[in-house]
């Protein structure tokens, strides 16, 4: 009898010690499931951007065909405070870390009827910066990032009203037109027009032109009162951010 309940306690720790080993086992396999999960997650980040415009900004955006980047663009159709509020809503609304970045894109417009435009402007990036979300603004508007891919402006002070006929100059020869409606609504970016800013112009591309302009113009300038900013874009640093993803597409580092 005695012997008996001896095997049966030695069989038991032994079923005792495999159930030990499959669950040490098991561990260490989800353990490795949730590294590669996470892993794939970093290859993949998730970026939001919300455009002051539903035509111009959100088309460019648009055409960056990343597959190692979950890329979410949304016309909002309002600007400076009201797009960053709106854009903090629809951050919120989304699980907490959703998504890695979030960036909003919009103009200082100032008009002349409107003294509390530029303010509203500053308030507007101070306010994604308390939130953690980052400002691609144009000064005065997103068509200057756009001209810089042709003319090495130096940030002096150009009036949006110019922008127009100037890109137009530049795209003649290449037989596209920005914005040709006659009630100035269309402002869309096609993909043509997308093709011509990314293309190589002697061997270096224009958006990295565009980039080094930008990013030349921006370091010089002083961020207390970015009102002041003008001519000025900070479109490079969300553009420099997509091109990583993009092997096709890569610009020298400038020293």
């Amino acid at each position: 009898m005695r012997m008996k309940n001896k095997r049966a306690e030695e069989i038991a720790k032994r079923d005792d010690l495999k159930k030990e080993r499959a669950e040490k086992k098991r561990q260490r396999d989800n353990s490795g499931i949730l590294e590669r999960s996470e892993s794939i997650i970093n290859q993949n980040p998730k970026i939001l951007i919300t455009c002051e415009g539903k035509n111009t900004e959100k088309d460019y955006f648009d055409h960056f065909k990343l597959p190692s980047l979950t890329l979410e663009v949304i016309g909002v159709g309002d600007n400076t405070i009201s797009l960053v509020n709106k854009t903090i809503k629809i951050r919120d609304e989304k699980d907490n870390g959703f998504y890695d970045e979030v960036w909003c894109v919009f103009d200082a417009d100032p008009k002349p009827d409107n003294p509390k435009q530029l303010q509203n402007f500053n308030q507007a990036i101070w306010l994604a910066d308390r939130n953690g979300i980052k400002v691609a603004y144009s000064h005065q508007a997103f068509e200057y990032w756009l001209l810089l891919h042709f003319n090495d402006h130096q940030g002096g002070a150009m009036n949006r009203s110019l922008y127009r006929n100037a890109l137009n100059k530049f795209l003649k020869p290449f037989n596209l037109k920005y914005d040709d409606s006659s009630d100035g609504r269309s402002k869309s970016i096609s993909e043509n027009l997308f093709n011509v800013l990314m293309a190589l112009e002697n061997g270096e591309r224009r958006v990295c032109r565009a980039i080094q302009r930008a990013n030349r113009i921006y370091s010089q300038l002083n961020h207390q009162n970015p009102a002041l900013n003008e001519s000025a874009t900070s479109v490079f640093l969300l553009v420099e951010k997509l091109l990583k993803f993009n092997r096709m597409i890569q610009c020298p580092t400038k020293t």
